[in-house]
């Protein structure tokens, strides 16, 4: 019977040394560093444990997809495993890229749409943006608001066009909501057309409200707005024009052409930002009624077309001195055309 009882007290030592040791090599994999020599983002796919873990071996966050599984699996009562794209610091360890998976927040990408393009340029923006999925659908002229947008890889285009789409309305909605009393404009669709005409005349946030003065007086006075953006617009189609207006084109009969119709053109040419949008509904109180290029990225600004005339002769003396007479910047006054009541 002692015999028994020693065998017995052996072979439950021999147990417990097995399990210990058992245990120690299985923490020491556990908490050990792993083979990342530098900060490294991975992408984390949709899909079960083993999908995850040879996703991580490929792009070498974890050395054994198989010890992570395994490690997963022990540990699944602390979180599942959430997809997505995330940033592993160097030397993770299975535990550091599970805590990752189970807390850390996707890595947020970014996508910047600027002020005054057009619905066009827009779609090939999102074409391009790397990490969104699915086609871009067609957009409206002016629906979007240029901003800044975050995303994660893998959001749809769409989803993209509709938060930008929103952001437009709701931008469009407050700064119709704040406007000065008694404008020439009569609802929020007439002030995001002029605003898509400010931000294409200027790029200088400062000038914008007084630019707005510009063409809100003109509309007051039942003046056309002899904007070149709108005539540019026109003979582009929609797309961008790369080559100074002529003649034919401030002649061109076309409803875009503010030279030839008074009043809005039908449409926005461009998408304004919510700084344009400010200045059409709440726009500088002057008396001014035109302006032209300055040869500084500004614009000068008079009441009479005497004094225009005299700024106009200016900026054509500094062109004059440019090398090779280039064409002013898109959304600037044109000086190679006669002198324009603008």
């Amino acid at each position: 019977m002692r015999w028994f009882l020693r065998a017995l007290l052996v072979l439950v030592l021999l147990v417990a040394l097995v399990a210990g040791g058992a245990g120690w090599y299985a923490w020491n994999r556990y908490t050990a560093p792993g083979p990342l020599q530098a900060p490294a983002q991975a992408l984390v796919p949709r899909g079960g444990t083993e999908q995850i873990a040879e996703a991580l071996g490929r792009a070498g966050v974890v050395e054994s997809p198989r010890d992570f599984a395994l490690a997963a699996l022990v540990t699944r009562g602390e979180g599942a495993l959430r997809a997505g794209e995330y940033v592993f610091p160097a030397g993770a360890s299975l535990r550091d890229v599970l805590v990752v998976l189970r807390t850390a927040r996707p890595i947020q990408r970014r996508l910047t749409i600027p002020e005054g393009l057009t619905a066009r340029q827009i779609v090939a923006l999102i074409d391009r943006a790397d990490g969104l999925t699915g086609d871009t659908p067609p957009i409206e002229e002016g629906a979007v608001l240029p901003e800044t947008y975050l995303f994660q890889y893998g959001e749809t285009r769409a989803a993209i066009i509709r938060r930008a789409t929103a952001a437009m309305q709701e931008a469009l909605r407050e700064a119709w909501a704040s406007r000065a009393p008694d404008l020439p404009i009569s609802s929020p669709r007439e002030a995001l057309v002029l605003a898509s005409i400010v931000e294409r005349e200027t790029g200088q946030e400062s000038e914008r409200p007084r630019v707005a003065s510009v063409f809100v007086n003109r509309l007051r006075r039942n003046m056309p707005l002899q904007s070149d953006p709108t005539v540019a617009y026109a003979a582009g189609e929609g797309a961008p024009l790369d080559r100074p207006l002529t003649r034919a084109d401030l002649d061109r009969d076309h409803p875009f052409n503010t030279y030839r119709n008074r009043g809005l053109p039908p449409a926005p040419i461009a998408a304004p930002g919510k700084e344009a949008l400010r200045a059409v509904t709440r726009p500088e109180a002057t008396d001014l009624l035109f302006f032209v290029a300055d040869g500084t990225g500004g614009h000068a600004f008079a009441r009479t077309l005497e004094e225009h005339n005299r700024n106009v002769a200016r900026w054509r003396e500094v062109e004059r001195g440019r090398a090779g007479g280039a064409a002013p910047p898109p959304g600037q006054a044109a000086p190679a055309a006669p002198a324009p009541a603008r």
